[in-house]
């Protein structure tokens, strides 16, 4: 298992983090198989979707806001009932194609990084299964 290194700088926020996964696969000689991308922590998610507009990345943070709310009729002493929600929306696993050495994604897609309790480093765990 390898780890990914993440440094959020706001509250919420979708990072693209498609560059070090590719350097990843890259520097470990991976070439054909799954790669499983699991978020260890419980306010935090992993994402597919539209890279080539950074709009899209702010429409659904600032949505997702509209949605579940920051403030709420929450129990949850933390102040961050909003962020696990968020997180369950999201999900905290993807799986991933790799062919070829590269990350099999559609031509507009990237891979998200989605912070919803931060600013916070953040870990991302990453496992290789070959052939698969």
């Amino acid at each position: 298992m390898e780890t990914v290194q993440i440094r959020t700088g706001q509250r919420e926020e979708m990072v693209d983090i498609t560059g070090q996964l590719r350097s990843l696969i890259r520097a470990q000689g991976w070439t054909d198989g799954l790669l499983l991308l699991h978020c260890p922590h419980t306010t935090g998610a992993v994402t597919v979707n539209e890279g080539a507009d950074p709009d899209v990345a702010r429409d659904m943070v600032v949505n997702l806001g509209k949605l579940v709310p920051q403030r709420g009729d929450y129990c949850h002493a933390e102040g961050n009932s909003d962020a696990h929600i968020k997180s369950s929306l999201f999900g905290c696993d993807q799986m991933l194609m790799v062919e070829d050495g590269d990350i099999r994604l559609g031509t507009w897609q990237k891979v998200y990084f989605c912070e919803f309790d931060g600013p916070r480093a953040r870990s991302l765990w990453v496992k290789f299964v070959a052939g698969a």
